[in-house]
This record gives structure tokens, sequence and C-alpha cells, in this order.
């Protein structure tokens, strides 16, 4: 299948998705009412559908599309099918920097505490991983656990010293990772540094392309690895630091989302990226529909769904990988 026809298809899909989710919750609401939101601002629906769902979905759109163009980048980057950013470090660092923010109240002198510190914590995180696994794919992966080990302990000693019962419940609550009670604040928060990180990940499919022959190859076909490197780090972490220190952790999205869309439109990097996007966001928002209608006292927190999802997935690939490894 072409990409641009894969693209279209997904589209279409998401905007079904989008049309869902302004109706689906706890308070279902009739397709009419969406004409009443956007005729009558001061009803019932316009305040569910304006302030509510509308910004839920829309983020749930741009971390799903974050996560998916990230993932496929790094698989292209390492040439590793397990990487994502939650393997290599990425997700665990953005979080360590979000609960930092917490644990020291800085999220209340500026709401744009949060993604700074999940944007540097990515960074970090990144940098390390990519430092000590230059050995190869095997050194990477080893390299991604010791990070996220490393970020998890960090996480681990501020729930330890938790100022008061309510920071602890908060940062583990904000842990779960959720699209719940998010507001067009953090929407436009989030999105200048998503699109710029997603910007410095797109253009990569080139040169990608050219790594998958190998790094000499690469090199020899006029491809700057070290630009690349930089394009990657800095794109992944500001892209997935961002989002990542709003949402909280969500996971396997960015592993998901590329193996879907691979077999449809070839294993070119470069082919991958737009559709991996577009995948991550229809999965997400697909996924945040479904907690919410999972109705077991509190809502389902869309981490935990997505991880119950995703854990099969994960152990299917990595089963796979064993028969066809030679």
């Amino acid at each position: 299948m072409r990409p641009s026809r894969l693209c279209l298809l997904l589209t279409a899909l998401i905007a079904l998705a989008f049309v869902a989710s302004l109706l689906a919750g706890r308070v279902w609401l009739p397709p009419a009412a969406l004409l009443d939101a956007m005729t009558d601002r001061g009803s019932l629906a316009a305040l569910i559908v304006n302030d509510i769902r509308l910004p839920r979905t829309v983020l749930a759109l741009l971390v799903g599309a974050v996560l998916g163009l990230a993932g496929a980048v790094l698989q292209g980057f390492t040439r590793n099918p397990l990487a994502e950013p939650a393997l290599l470090g990425v997700a665990s660092g953005a979080a360590l920097g979000a609960v930092m923010a917490i644990y020291f109240g800085l999220a209340t002198f500026s709401p744009a505490t949060g993604p700074f510190l999940g944007m540097v914590g990515a960074l970090g995180a990144c940098s390390l991983t990519f430092a000590l696994g230059r050995g190869g794919t095997v050194a990477l992966v080893l390299a991604g656990a010791a990070v996220s080990s490393l970020t998890a302990a960090g996480i681990a000693l501020a729930l330890n010293f938790a100022p008061n019962p309510y920071a602890a419940y908060e940062i583990m609550n904000w842990l779960l990772g959720s699209l719940a009670d998010k507001s067009w604040t953090q929407v436009t928060l989030v999105l200048p540094f998503a699109i710029a990180g997603c910007a410095a990940l797109a253009i990569t499919g080139k040169s990608l392309d050219a790594l998958s022959l190998g790094e000499a190859q690469a090199m020899s076909l006029g491809i700057d690895l070290k630009r690349l490197n930089l394009l990657v780090i800095f794109g992944t972490a500001l892209a997935v630091g961002a989002v990542t220190s709003v949402t909280g952790a969500i996971g396997f999205i960015g592993l998901v989302a590329p193996h879907l869309v691979r077999p449809l439109v070839g294993y070119q990097p470069s082919r991958i990226l737009l559709p991996s996007a577009l995948a991550g966001a229809l999965l997400l928002l697909a996924a945040d529909i479904a907690a919410r209608l999972v109705h077991v006292g509190p809502e389902l927190k869309l981490g935990v769904f997505t991880s119950l999802l995703g854990t099969p997935f994960f152990f299917w690939l990595v089963l796979r990988l064993k028969r066809t490894a030679p």
C-alpha cells in the first residue's frame, strides 16, 4: 500500500474517533449536542465539549502522534525493532523531571515549569543513553535499561521523601498517566515544543534510509551522523519530554504504532514516519475512549490501560523476533 493511501485511511479513522471522543464518556451526548455546542456557547453541552472533551481529545492526538513518530525514528536510528522512548529511558527521564517539579513545588510558580523540567530530564536521559550505548544495538538497549533504572530510583526517592501525603498522592497519580482533567492550558504549553521536536524528527527520514545500510555506507553517501544524532536526541527530548510532563507515563504507543504500519508501507524508514504518527494518534485516542467507557469506580488511568494492551503485543513481538532470528 502506498503511504499516501494509508495516511488518508488513518486520517479518516482519526476523524471518526475524534467525533466519538467528543460524544463518549460518563455522560453520553447525542450527535445533535455537538451542533448545540457550536451554536449555543452557554449550554451544558458546550461546557462539556469545549472545556472538557475537546482539549482532552486534541491532547490525545498530539501525544499519540509524538510517541508514534518518536518510536519510528528511534527504531530506524538504532535499527532495533524494540526501540521506543520508554525503552531508551527518554520517557522515564521526562517523568523524573516532571516529578521534581511536583516534589519541590515549582509548578506553583509557573505552569511551564513542569514541561521545562520534563524536557531537561528527557534530554539528560537520552544523551546519557546514547553516550553509554555507542557499542552497538545491544549496548544501546542495555544503556537504556540502566538509565531507566536510574531515573526510576530518583522517582522512588521523591516518593519516599515526599513532604506530605498529598504530594506523594499527586506524584503517584501523575505517574499512572492520564488525559483526564486536562485543559487548553496544557495543550498550549506543550504544543510549541511538540511541533519543534516533531519537525526535527521528521527531517531525519532520508538519513535514516541511508543509515539502514550501515554507518559506513551512510557516511559514504554524505550523511552527517553527528547532525543526525543531535536531531534524534533533541527532537525526541523536546517532543516526548514536553508531552510526558503533562500526561504522565504512557507506554507502548511508540512501540506498537510503527509495527502496525510497517507491513503495509514497506520497511523503508522514511515511509514509516508519517503513518506511524497518525497510527499513534489513532491508537491513543481510541485507548482514551475505551478507558473512559470502562466503568470500574474511578476512571481507569490511560497509562495503565495502554500497558495492559501493549504488554501482550510486546511479548508477541519478542517471540516473533526469536523465531525469525538466525
